[in-house]
């Protein structure tokens, strides 16, 4: 009787053991079985972000963040990684990565952009409806990732334009601070141009607004007709015909 209890009590540990085995097995297999899924997301969302970023200024680096290994994804053959729509590759921003195979899945990626690169700062402060020279201006080293949009980058984008707002010395300037010179002044006489196949005709009118270059400007003729035209340097104004 003690003979076998002893041989049914190493039946049980040997099953036990079995299952154990068995149940490590399975976990492992599919902890193999994910680590390559998750390189091959790792991989996309590299090489998206290292294509996006190639024609930024300055010294670009970045770090993909962890991938959640709970996800327990369904095996994808080539997964796609995407950046989400009015997101931007600077700072700290997400990934999108889809399967769109048999089985369809979408995940979002922790990135974190680093663009070292010079930024054009205001020397000395700005004066609201100043138009800015080149001694106005200082170049800093700064991370693009870390600021808003819009920021200048070479001084030459922001000589003689004009401030719209009062800017403190040290101060990053934005394309959306400033404006550009009117090249048209109100009341000022202009040559009204138009152009076409076959022709070319010119006028002379007064503006009745004042434009920077490229801009919408209102011209009256001498008939007393107010039109609109694109203007340019030199008291010129574009008219397009009309069909």
């Amino acid at each position: 009787m003690a003979i076998l209890t002893i041989k049914r009590t190493l039946m049980n540990i040997r099953t036990f053991v079995l299952a154990f085995l068995l149940l490590g097995c399975v976990t492992l297999c599919h902890a193999s079985s994910e680590k390559p899924q998750l390189a091959q997301i790792h991989k996309a969302v590299e090489d998206l972000v290292r294509q996006q970023t190639a024609g930024l200024p300055g010294k670009v680096s970045f770090t993909v963040g962890a991938i959640d290994t709970r996800l327990n994804l369904p095996a994808c053959h080539a997964p796609e990684a995407f950046v989400p729509p009015g997101a931007r590759l600077w700072g700290n921003v997400s990934v999108g990565v889809r399967c769109s195979g048999n089985e369809t899945w979408t995940i979002y990626v922790p990135v974190s952009v680093r663009i070292l690169t010079g930024i054009v700062v205001a020397a000395n402060g700005l004066v609201q409806g100043r138009s800015i020279e080149l001694g106005d201006l200082a170049v800093q080293e700064a991370d693009l990732g870390q600021l808003p949009g819009g920021i200048i980058t070479e001084p030459r984008q922001a000589v003689g334009r004009i401030a719209t707002i009062s800017i403190a010395a040290g101060q990053p300037l934005r394309q959306d601070w400033l404006r550009s010179p009117p090249v048209i002044q109100q009341g000022q006489s202009v040559t009204l141009r138009s152009q076409g196949r076959g022709f070319k005709v010119s006028a002379e009118g007064k503006a009745v607004t004042n434009a920077a270059e490229g801009q919408i400007v209102q011209v009256r003729t001498s008939s007393g007709r107010t039109i609109n035209g694109i203007a340019r340097l030199g008291g010129i104004v574009d008219v397009e015909q009309s069909h």
